[in-house]
């Protein structure tokens, strides 16, 4: 639904004012012109423009910084979504991911692919011996692995179309619900039908090449056991499971480092209460837009809100709020101290109780209070961060801060009246900011009803609801938007659930592929070595001794795998880092437990039939050859 921005009565008292920046101006090429040009020429008015409408009130750095500002140009024909930029880089990421876990299948069957050419190797001499050329033979093994391929693109573009819906269903929250086109059209099908191609040729080439090349005669003199005897048999059978251990580990770094940085998210100390808070939006759909008392009628009307949901029996404490932790939101301006301009700082705007809601501790000094008015002195109560910045972790009690003046907030002078104690702000991966927190009263463009934080203990829809119901029988004309701020952390964190959900699935899914590769080759070689594990046990050797025979050959394709994968997984992990809290993509422990956690499944996928190797008969394995 579209509606004409000048009928929307939240917005339609603020737009005339020259802090309103927040609109995005849509607009369509003249014919001829390209975004570059366009671009190019925004940047060449961008001095004059913003030379001529300099904000009154603007001085010294204020008026410099301005007339910098400049106008561009990008292009939005497939529409302006915060989405690409918010998940791009995680996209591509699991693109890789998936990569190299269909990379690790590809080598999985490879090489039952070459065990199956192996087992047809008498046959495969047979026909090659009768007329049969070595093409036709390699283009009916090749065959065979079209069809496993294609068979696996149809199942997988099926689970796909099922699978991608549920992702949408996990990324779309209460707040913010997605609607994406996520069906199956050509470009899907083409896609698939590439990859099904592609992993066609990378897993049937060379087994089918390399069963086409047989020597009739050679097969026929061995009786059918095999043309390769030695360590060369195995060889390349063994370099496809050491390529399996390598990429499988750097998934399971990956995977670890995703869900380690969760948890780091998860479990951060915020420096505020996070159970139990509601925060609650209202507008005021009543009264003019825009009227000169109009402050005096948002303040009293927000006054009456505060004492209404105050009332309620079940709330501990409520406050005002230009700002709510962690929304993504921020405002900041620049500060001086001693006249001399020293940095900036966020600001959030508060009514009294706002740091007893939230449990912030306040360290020194005072509360916010009702005689801090609008037209009383101006006072700000500050962080332990901003009193180290500004400053120099002294006493800052008394202390005057200066604004610096920006749209809609004029420059201003505050006494520090009170010390709280650090808490992040607008995002949980941003350093923890100094802030300002100034009584609402002493809001300097105050248009519009702010929002309000409440804390209970009892259960929070039915609080949401008696809220409901005070508010609606002050003023129908009231609406109002809810929302518990333990769920809002916790949908703000929906990338890196997302991402730590698939990376760990994806990493133990490659684990598994591994293991069943190191089995599959482990098993072969000891159907392959049985008359020689026979005779060994005829000659005395023990059970003990032939399953250290057989764990060797496991442990020697561990070390390869597991050396080259430690190598290859801190520098794929580098282009994890900008998405990881916390962690350093080198970080040793991830490294440590990822190898230890893929050695001891690969491990006991070796000791199956290593066991089973020492339990063989020797009179039945002699016979058999």
């Amino acid at each position: 639904m579209a509606l004409p921005i000048c009928s929307a009565a939240t917005w339609g008292n603020s737009l005339d004012q020259r802090h309103v920046w927040w609109l995005t101006v849509m607009g369509r090429l003249k014919p001829g012109w390209t975004i570059a040009r366009a671009s190019e020429h925004l940047r060449t008015i961008s001095a004059g423009v913003f030379d001529r409408t300099v904000p009154i009130g603007y001085e010294g750095t204020s008026r410099d910084v301005y007339r910098t500002f400049q106008l561009i140009a990008q292009p939005a024909g497939s529409g302006v979504s915060r989405l690409r930029a918010m998940y791009e880089r995680s996209l591509w990421l699991l693109m890789g991911i998936t990569g190299l876990v269909l990379l690790i299948a590809c080598a999985n069957l490879a090489n039952l692919m070459l065990a199956r050419g192996a087992a047809r190797e008498r046959e495969i001499a047979i026909r090659v011996a009768i007329g049969a050329s070595r093409i036709r033979v390699a283009m009916q093994l090749l065959s065979e692995s079209l069809l496993l391929a294609a068979l696996g693109g149809v199942l997988g573009a099926s689970i796909a179309a099922f699978l991608s819906r549920a992702v949408i269903a996990f990324l779309t929250t209460e707040s913010d619900e997605l609607h994406l086109d996520v069906g199956l059209d050509w470009r899907i099908f083409a896609f698939t039908a590439s990859i099904a191609l592609l992993t066609c040729v990378i897993f049937g080439l060379a087994p089918a090449v390399k069963s086409s090349l047989i020597e009739p005669g050679a097969v026929v003199k061995s009786g059918g056991r095999g043309t390769t005897m030695g360590r060369e048999r195995f060889m390349v059978r063994r370099l496809l499971v050491a390529g399996q251990v390598s990429v499988s580990l750097i998934l399971l770094v990956v995977a670890l480092l995703f869900v380690r940085s969760f948890r780091n998210l998860i479990t951060l100390d915020t420096g505020f209460r996070r159970s139990g808070i509601v925060l609650a939006l209202f507008a005021d759909l009543s009264g003019p837009r825009a009227a000169p008392d109009r402050r005096s009628a948002v303040l009293a009307t927000q006054a009456m809100l505060l004492d209404e949901i105050r009332s309620v029996p079940r709330i501990e404490a409520a406050a005002v709020s230009t700002q709510f932790p962690l929304n993504g939101s921020s405002w900041t301006q620049g500060v001086r101290v001693q006249d001399e301009r020293r940095g900036s700082s966020k600001f959030t705007y508060i009514s009294a109780d706002y740091f007893k809601t939230f449990g912030i501790p306040i360290l020194a000094g005072r509360d916010v209070n009702d005689f801090d008015t609008g037209d009383g002195r101006k006072v700000v109560i500050v962080s332990e961060a901003f009193v180290r910045r500004f400053f120099a972790n002294t006493n800052a009690l008394g202390r005057l801060v200066r604004t610096v003046a920006e749209p809609g907030y004029p420059e201003a002078l505050y006494e520090v009246v009170g010390v709280v104690g650090d808490t992040k702000y607008a995002d949980l991966r941003d350093e923890i900011p100094p802030i300002a927190y100034v009584p609402i009263a002493q809001h300097p463009n105050l248009q519009s009803l702010k929002g309000i934080v409440f804390r209970s203990s009892a259960p929070l829809s039915d609080v949401i609801a008696d809220v409901r119901r005070k508010v609606g029988a002050m003023n129908p004309n009231i609406v109002m938007q809810f929302g518990v701020f333990e769920t809002q952390i916790r949908e703000r964190l929906v990338r890196e659930r997302l991402m730590a959900w698939l990376a760990g699935f994806f990493g133990a899914l490659a684990a598994l592929l591994a293991t069943i590769g190191l089995y599959g080759v482990i098993s072969y070689m000891v159907v392959s070595r049985r008359s020689e594990i026979g005779i060994r046990l005829a000659l005395g050797a023990s059970a003990p001794g032939i399953v250290l025979l057989i764990l060797r050959e496991t442990a020697l394709l561990l070390s390869i795998g597991v050396a080259a994968g430690v190598v290859l997984s801190v520098m794929a992990a580098r282009s994890a880092a900008v998405l990881l809290f916390g962690l350093s993509p080198h970080d040793a422990p991830t490294l440590v437990a990822a190898a230890l956690l893929l050695v001891v499944t690969a491990g006991l996928a070796g000791y199956v039939p290593a066991r089973r190797a020492s339990q063989v008969d020797p009179m039945i394995a002699l016979r058999s050859e």
